[in-house]
């Protein structure tokens, strides 16, 4: 397994997801209440991985009777894109994300803050979530459109004073709507008819309701199941990243339950992630490899 020497530098693979659940809520968990950056404002200026992004936002939507909290950017979002543009995060120097990484996000809400912090450091990076932040997502793009570029070599011989020819290219970022209750998930999702799968499954801070989380790990499970029809990455398995803050232990043990019957789990260690992302302030990420179907774990 090519991605198989990061999971040896996590440690113990999460067995018990009850055990799970009471190491982590059995701690000093500081309070954070919701967890939303400013919920009033309509644009924010967030300084992430030394670049500023201004990002709008939508308090109106977020406070209509029934509505969904992807309206508005939550504390643990920044914090993640930050973690993951670090050259030195584990994910980058185990190979999981490199250069030419195609990335799929789920839940991204309005802001798309993590596409717009790593699309340039990868190959391609699609940022989904239902069809009413599209606007808004498409809008943040646009705004932060002259910090989606990328330093690549040229591919030509020429050189000047000993040092290749650098060209600016524009990323890959892009939105498509997905319902996990509604809509399939196939290889058209990748954009490009040679990718057939993505590296990497971001989900960050998407774990609030217990009546999501069948559909959302479902959709994990999904999208990293594409990974076994495409010839060109069998021997290297997707890896889905599951990023939240710590709220409710029912909720967090109902996710965890739920995706370990798809997923081998790992739990990103404290050293291993930046002093603002720790357990102690109140978040943590969690990494999974998809079981080979005759594995996946039956409901008790």
């Amino acid at each position: 397994m090519a991605s198989g020497c990061v999971f040896d530098r996590l440690g113990l693979e999460i067995l018990d997801p009850e055990e799970e659940t009471f190491l982590l809520f059995s701690q000093h968990i500081p309070s954070q209440n919701l967890g939303f950056v400013d919920p009033k404002s309509t644009t924010l200026d967030i300084n992430v991985a030394g670049k500023d992004y201004v990002i709008h936002q939508s308090p109106t939507i977020l406070n209509r009777p029934g509505s969904t909290t992807g309206a508005v950017v939550w504390k643990i979002t920044p914090l993640v894109a930050d973690w993951l543009a670090r050259s030195d995060n584990l994910l980058w120097t185990s190979g999981i994300l490199s250069p030419s990484s195609n990335v799929l996000e789920l839940g991204c809400g309005i802001s798309g803050l993590v596409g717009l912090v790593l699309a340039p450091l990868l190959s391609r990076y699609t940022l989904t979530d239902q069809s009413y932040v599209a606007r808004l997502v498409e809008k943040n793009i646009d705004e932060n459109s002259h910090l989606q570029t990328s330093s690549k070599p040229s591919t030509t011989s020429h050189k000047r004073k000993g040092r290749p020819t650098v060209v600016q290219s524009k990323t890959e970022l892009r939105f498509l709507a997905l319902d996990w209750e509604l809509d399939e998930v196939t290889s058209s999702l990748t954009g490009d008819d040679k990718a057939k799968s993505f590296d990497v499954v971001i989900a960050c801070d998407c774990i609030y309701n217990d009546t999501l989380i069948q559909p959302l790990v479902q959709t994990c499970a999904d999208v990293c199941g594409l990974r076994s029809a495409d010839e060109n990455a069998t021997d290297k398995p997707a890896v889905c990243l599951v990023a939240q803050q710590l709220r409710d232990p029912e909720i967090f043990e109902g996710w965890i339950k739920e995706f370990s019957r798809y997923f081998r789990v790992w739990r990103v260690p404290d050293n291993a992630l930046t002093e603002e992302l720790r357990s102690n302030p109140g978040f943590v990420v969690h990494l999974g490899i998809l079981r080979d179907a005759a594995e996946i774990r039956n409901p008790s």
